[in-house]
């Protein structure tokens, strides 16, 4: 079985937008299925994607779990986003939550850190 996923956040402004997530998630979108959505594929069959929707802007909140945390932070950083909140959790995973410019909460978790023995 197969299960594509496209979770969904709705913006104010198309441009801006696509800027902010070009910014966060390193490229332009993988397509652009009309003029008010773009959308990046994370990993097959997983797509994140912004549809301008004025009245639910500000209202999103997705967390994405990543294999390279530290490595993507950093790169994120190079282009010039910082998170709003950085959070370790008891079980020593990490969380970074980043806000796009309507509010919206995308968040990066990370696994905990390898000790060494």
């Amino acid at each position: 079985m197969t299960v594509d996923l496209f979770a969904g956040i709705p913006v104010s402004d198309y441009t801006t937008a696509v800027a902010w997530y070009e910014q966060l998630l390193g490229g332009p979108p993988s397509f652009l299925p009309n003029d008010v959505e773009a959308v990046w594929e994370l990993a097959e069959h997983r797509y994140l994607f912004i549809e301008v929707r004025p009245e639910h802007a500000g209202h999103a909140l997705h967390t994405i779990f990543l294999s390279d945390y530290d490595d993507r932070l950093v790169a994120i950083a190079d282009r010039g986003l910082h998170p709003a909140v950085t959070e370790t959790y008891d079980n020593g995973v990490r969380k970074a939550t980043f806000h796009d410019p309507d509010g919206n909460e995308i968040g990066l978790g990370g696994a905990p850190l390898e000790t060494p023995s």
